[in-house]
Formats: structure tokens, C-alpha cells, sequence
């Protein structure tokens, strides 16, 4: 066909046959969508939310959303107390662990914790300048954000936050939930000239 080799190049790539994809799918065990998750390294925050009916929650679903406008979310489940906490108080606040605040994790996990903002006498803080939110001490960054948006998502809330602020702490080795337990990662050196 006209020698101008897309041929060759076509001929080179070939497609599955039935027999591989049925070995492929045979190794695939079936697995809970918990099961499969916890394969998915991610950072660790601490979710907050200032006023009477302040709250903290340690939260691994969260992401940036967009850099213009500056979006961020986090998912929530409904009968978890900050669902309510960031509804009343219509702004949150993030910090985001470093890898020796494992212990910090763990407290704002912990269902046991006193409720409201006495609980936040166990940790240092300082309230964000924009929402009053607590803002964690030597954590590696943190965000203040205005609630824009709440969308369902199944038995959780998806909390769409606007970035009133942003900071930035030294670079240090940040904390990482995977395979269902806390992990350390180092930041990355500066490229030497």
C-alpha cells in the first residue's frame, strides 16, 4: 500500500488475543473496593473547622481540584461529627501532616477524643487568619477555604472548598497512609547547579 511504511508500524502493534485476556483476568483476584484503595498511597491531612461547633478530622480524601479558581475537596462521611462541624461553620481548614505527626493522625482519628474545641487543647495550633480555623503546628502546609459547594457522593459528602490561603512550611519528610498504615516519604533534595 503505497510503501510509505505506516504499514510496518501498524503491522507491529497487535492487539490482545482472547486467549491473554482471559489469563489476565484469571490473576485478577476479586478484591473490596476497601482492599483495592488501600494499594493508592496518599498524603495525610487534618481536616478543621472553627467556632462552637469546631472539629477536627484526619482525612486522607482530600485533592486539589483547580489552580484558577483555587479549588480544593474533600469527601466526608455523613454521620462523621466534622460533616456537621464544616456545614455550621461554612469554611474549613487543612494541614498537612509531616512524618512526625503520626501521633497527630491518630488523635484526630481517635472517636474517643473530647468533642468540640476543647480538643483542640491536646495539640498546638493557631487559628487561620480568614476562618478561625486551628492550623496545626509543624505541619508541611496549610489551607484556609470558604465551603462553595456540597455534592452527594454515595454515603459521603463532597465538601468543594475555595482557597482563601495558602502556606507553606519547610520541606521535611511528609506522613503517607498506604496498604492500611502510616508511611514516611522524604522530600525531594534541591538539584545542586
Amino acid at each position: 500500500m503505497g510503501g510509505n511504511g505506516k504499514e510496518t508500524q501498524l503491522a507491529a502493534v497487535q492487539p490482545l488475543t482472547p486467549p491473554a485476556r482471559r489469563q489476565t483476568a484469571d490473576r485478577m483476584a476479586e478484591s473490596s473496593l476497601r482492599e483495592v484503595m488501600s494499594q493508592f498511597a496518599t498524603g495525610i491531612t487534618v481536616l478543621t473547622a472553627a467556632g462552637d461547633c469546631g472539629h477536627g478530622m484526619t482525612a486522607n480524601a482530600f485533592t486539589s481540584v483547580s489552580l484558577d479558581p483555587p479549588l480544593v475537596l474533600c469527601c466526608v462521611a455523613r454521620p462523621a461529627r466534622f460533616h456537621e462541624s464544616v456545614l455550621c461553620a461554612g469554611s474549613f481548614g487543612v494541614s498537612f501532616l509531616a512524618a512526625d505527626q503520626e501521633p497527630v493522625a491518630r488523635y484526630f482519628a481517635d472517636k474517643r477524643r473530647p468533642h468540640g474545641p476543647v480538643q483542640f487543647d491536646a495539640v498546638d495550633w493557631v487559628p487561620g487568619p480568614h476562618t478561625g480555623s486551628p492550623l496545626l503546628s509543624g505541619a508541611l502546609g496549610w489551607l484556609e477555604c470558604r465551603l462553595s459547594t456540597v455534592y452527594e457522593g454515595g454515603d459521603h459528602s463532597i465538601f468543594l472548598g475555595k482557597v482563601l490561603s495558602a502556606s507553606r512550611g519547610p520541606d521535611r519528610q511528609a506522613l503517607l497512609f498506604y496498604g492500611g498504615g502510616y508511611h514516611q516519604v522524604q522530600a525531594p533534595q534541591a538539584k545542586s547547579a
